[in-house]
């Protein structure tokens, strides 16, 4: 989060400061193909952006939901080789290059920006997810399509390469859950499905104090449990991409299962602290990578 704070005004949104992000993954890192590192940072900033827009700074929810829309007009004008409103050139010069030469799907780029609107919503309205399959619907429209994108940049567009992407990146999505609950939860985001806090004993009250009682343990360890075994079932997706990306998303899926690796250490007390990826971590991922 940000430090300084910026107010976006709803006729006048201003481009949000460079905001340092932690990652637990790399972005179009050296492994990544030369020639779709340009397309990959283009897909990321854009995304970047929408999801600081949704979540940082001190502006309203009105405001934030007036800003996430002009980035929708703006995306649809450079997608149809248009002039976009100049709110975001740093974003939208690029990325409207990038669909013209790469012919990026974007449906998918618009999925992002519904899934941004979408939690910007649920934090005003202070509401969780009914139950897990609300939960996944949104990762499918908040993490889904970014290794679809990447599928599509890597010419890969048959069913089962969509499927176990589709598994990695929700995967993620979920490991990103689970790991700063500590941080989301005081920001109003409440992703741990109702219907599994009521399974599992733990009221509202318990996990707005950040409780970590024996049953919030338990839950927790739920949604760890679904995680990985989502990511071990789109695991295989590395074996269909080719070169250096293959390697790269290799990467990807350890760094994710080493995130749950820690949070098992944590004995899954995520309410009080936040596990991350630390430079000894990488042997072992790159250890790990080579035996899959």
């Amino acid at each position: 989060m940000s430090s300084q704070a910026t107010i976006l005004n709803v006729n006048h949104p201003v481009p949000t400061p460079p905001i340092d992000h932690y990652e637990n993954f790399p972005v179009a890192s050296l492994l990544c193909p030369p020639r779709l590192r340009p397309p990959i940072a283009a897909i990321y900033h854009f995304a970047r952006t929408a999801d600081d827009i949704a979540d940082e700074g001190k502006a309203t929810a009105a405001q934030r939901l007036a800003d996430l829309t002009r980035m929708r007009a703006d995306l649809l004008a450079v997608a149809t080789g248009q002039p976009h409103s100049g709110h975001w050139p740093q974003v939208f010069e690029p990325l409207g290059g990038m669909i013209q030469a790469f012919a990026l799907p974007v449906p998918l780029l618009a999925d992002l920006l519904d899934a941004f609107c979408q939690d910007v919503v649920k934090t005003r309205d202070q509401s969780a997810y009914a139950d897990r399959a609300e939960l996944l619907d949104y990762c499918r429209r908040s993490a889904n399509p970014v290794g679809r994108l990447l599928l599509h940049l890597y010419g890969l567009r048959d069913e089962t390469s969509l499927r176990l992407s589709d598994q990695v990146c929700t995967a993620l999505q979920l490991i990103n859950f689970w790991q700063d609950l500590s941080l989301d939860i005081p920001r109003g985001r409440h992703y741990l499905p109702q219907q599994d806090c009521a399974q599992f004993g733990v009221p509202p009250d318990a996990l707005l104090a950040l409780r970590q009682t024996e049953n919030a343990t338990h839950l927790i360890a739920a949604q760890v449990r679904l995680a990985r075994d989502t990511m071990q079932q789109g695991a295989a997706l590395v074996h269909r991409i080719p070169g250096r990306a293959g390697w790269e998303l290799r990467l990807v899926v350890q760094g994710g299962l080493r995130i749950l690796d820690k949070i098992e250490a944590l004995n899954f007390a995520t309410l009080r602290s936040r596990p991350k990826l630390r430079a000894w971590d990488v042997p072992l991922m790159l250890w790990r990578s080579f035996w899959m």
